[in-house]
């Protein structure tokens, strides 16, 4: 695949540059496997409508038709499950768990790294997503198949990380 050059210019960041090497949502590390797409997630109501939204011009439009956006505010009814499940980005920076490429945190690296960039960062996202699984498992052992009011908090939490907790 030929490379393709990114420009970031936006709240965030100005002047990043990038590139994507890898086709589109294709090619992931084989321990990589996200049940969501960035697409699918912003549709379905993530991080309170309030994160991406001066983003457009670097992911597709299509991202953005149905997404549940909100720019003045973070509003939890815009969330899937309806309920706050975030951590304000200054807690994420306290605890050193951004990387300095994607200073929105894990959900833009992801956005990222489905378009097709990789980075030196990969492997660690990863390890971060991976760590997810002992929601799940909560998830599993204190809730009736498919009654999704149980534990709206961890299944939006769960969301966020592009695990789809309406299939357990």
């Amino acid at each position: 695949m030929e490379k393709i050059r990114v420009s970031v210019n936006d709240l965030m960041q100005q002047g990043y540059v990038y590139y994507r090497t890898e086709p589109v949502g294709e090619n992931f590390d084989p321990e990589f496997k996200p049940d969501l797409t960035p697409k699918e997630m912003l549709e379905m109501g993530v991080f309170g409508g309030r994160y991406m939204t001066d983003c457009q011009g670097e992911f597709p439009k299509e991202w953005f038709e149905k997404a549940r956006l909100c720019h003045e505010r973070h509003v939890p009814e815009y969330n899937f499950f309806g309920v706050n499940a975030s951590k304000p980005l200054s807690y994420w920076r306290e605890k050193g768990w951004i990387y300095s490429d994607d200073p929105r945190g894990w959900f833009q690296w992801y956005c990222r790294y489905y378009m097709g960039r990789r980075c030196p960062d990969d492997a660690r996202q990863i390890k971060r997503w991976k760590a997810m699984t002992r929601h799940i498992a909560q998830i599993r052992h204190n809730c009736p198949e498919g009654v999704l009011t149980c534990r709206k908090r961890q299944r939006q939490a769960l969301l966020h990380w592009a695990y789809d907790s309406r299939k357990f």
